[in-house]
């Protein structure tokens, strides 16, 4: 393992994560909102901490190897995760212990969602802004970023885009070279970025709202600049709007990059996946409205369209955005809601969740056991539409659900022993696990009232959702440290 060029990269890094504290100095004086001076502060800490772990090391010129890529992405999201969280404690409105900061900068990086703040209508714009932007940056993964500027600063990239790109099968590139694709995934998130920030302003957004809610949206965040969420602008067509977006966000970005270059749908249509998480959102929604207006709780059919099909998409991809209390939906839909987000986006998407593609490989794999039962000499392959499905890889789905669910477990008596009951510790496992954000219970509201134990096994949870557990596992094995 080369330490001395993980060293450099991270001092990279952060010296180039330092740089995302200007826009909001701008905004800050823009607003006149007197709190530029955090962010001031908050670039020198983070460039000066960035230039002292570069700067013994700055002549380190040897290629990364995968473990190194590992060890890369884990330390630089927690120690990106810190550090995101030092303007939250220079400021005076809000006032934020280390442990809050933390919490809410991670939430952002990781596109989470889960807050520790209230009162969010008056807090100063530009703290508003920087968690927006938070989500933006972590949204896609600040790693693939780096990926296509590392290479010219001499540093190999392959590695890291391995090591955080999230999904079961990531060895396809889009372009011949690393680079290239990582570039081309960024011009993509970038275009979408634009494109719906463009109809939130049309749609009746002040421009500031509509950038900020257009970051979260693509980033599959959920962050508002208004405590009631997007339900605040109470408008069935920003509402539609943010549908259309989450939607488009939860999709693997693969796909889009596909249909811009070649100006065709039809990689949607024939990718199995994308398929899949079609029908599994316009059947849940099918559930979720027909409940709906079972029960009448609603008073006309079109606020049960509008709500209903909202909730369905912003749990469901895992965005987090809320119009109306869904926790205190009749029955059994607000735990429905929650179990959705077990499934999530697609792969390669900014979506978090266990990810459509391994729930529709570990079916696959259901019926295949279930045909041999019956035909127990035949050679039956797990196919995804034509194309057969290395055993390795539907052994690697296996293995990640297995080690999900006693992540999960673990997550969960931590969660019940710092003092939150069943149905809470529940629900903030899965919202912090699955990078969701809203809760049921005492964390329904966000996670202010959580324990000090409660909030850092959260950020955990949040950790390990957004790389996808064994990118951070993986560093725990003596095998990983073994020359």
């Amino acid at each position: 393992m080369t330490r001395s060029s993980v060293q450099r990269i991270i001092g990279l890094l952060l010296a180039m994560f330092s740089a995302t504290m200007l826009i909001p100095i701008v905004v800050s004086l823009i607003f006149a909102d007197g709190v530029w001076r955090a962010f001031a502060g908050s670039f020198l800490i983070i460039l000066g901490c960035g230039i002292v772990i570069w700067w013994p090391v700055r002549g380190e010129r040897r290629e990364l190897r995968l473990r190194d890529g590992f060890l890369v992405v884990a330390l630089f999201w927690a120690v990106l995760g810190m550090f995101g969280a030092t303007p939250f404690l220079l400021v005076d409105n809000p006032q934020m212990s280390f442990t809050d900061a933390v919490f809410e900068s991670v939430s952002g990086l990781t596109t989470t969602g889960a807050t520790v703040l209230s009162g969010l209508d008056v807090l100063p714009k530009s703290i508003l802004y920087y968690r927006q932007q938070l989500q933006w940056f972590g949204g896609l993964g600040i790693i693939v970023l780096a990926v296509a500027v590392l290479p010219m600063l001499g540093v190999g990239g392959m590695q890291l885009y391995r090591a955080e790109t999230p999904g079961p099968v990531k060895d396809t590139k889009l372009t011949p070279r690393i680079m290239e694709t990582a570039k081309a995934l960024w011009y993509v998130y970038l275009g979408i970025t634009v494109v719906c920030g463009f109809a939130y302003w049309a749609a009746g957004m002040s421009i500031f709202d509509a950038i900020c809610h257009a970051f979260s949206t693509v980033a599959i965040g959920g962050f508002s600049t208004y405590d009631a969420s997007i339900g605040h602008f109470n408008s069935p067509l920003i509402d539609m709007l943010a549908v259309i977006f989450m939607f488009i966000a939860g999709v693997n970005f693969s796909l889009h990059f596909l249909a811009w270059r070649h100006r065709s749908v039809g990689h949607y249509l024939i990718d199995p996946e994308f398929r899949t998480y079609l029908k599994f959102l316009v059947w849940l929604t099918l559930l979720v409205l027909l409940y709906l207006y079972w029960t009448g709780h609603y008073s006309t059919f079109l606020e049960t369209v509008t709500k209903g099909l909202f909730q369905v998409i912003s749990i469901g991809t895992t965005t987090g955005f809320t119009t109306t209390d869904f926790t205190v939906w009749p029955g059994a839909l607000p735990v429905i809601l929650i179990l959705s987000s077990f499934i999530g986006g697609c792969a390669g998407s900014t979506a978090g969740g266990i990810k459509v593609i391994r729930w529709l490989l570990m079916y696959r794999q259901g019926i295949r056991e279930v045909q041999r039962l019956v035909h127990p000499s035949a050679e039956i392959p797990v196919k995804l539409g034509s194309k057969v499905v290395h055993h390795r890889v539907v052994e690697a789905v296996w293995g990640f659900f297995a080690v999900y669910i006693v992540v999960f477990g673990v997550l969960l008596i931590v969660q019940l022993a710092s003092g939150l009951d069943q149905v809470s510790s529940f629900a903030a496992v899965a919202a912090t696990l699955n990078n969701l954000g809203p809760g049921l219970g005492e964390v329904a509201s966000g996670f202010a009232g959580v324990s000090i134990v409660g909030k850092w096994s959260a950020v955990c949870g949040m950790l390990l959702g957004r790389l996808e557990i064994f990118t951070f596992l993986v560093l725990i094995t003596p095998t990983f440290w073994r020359p």
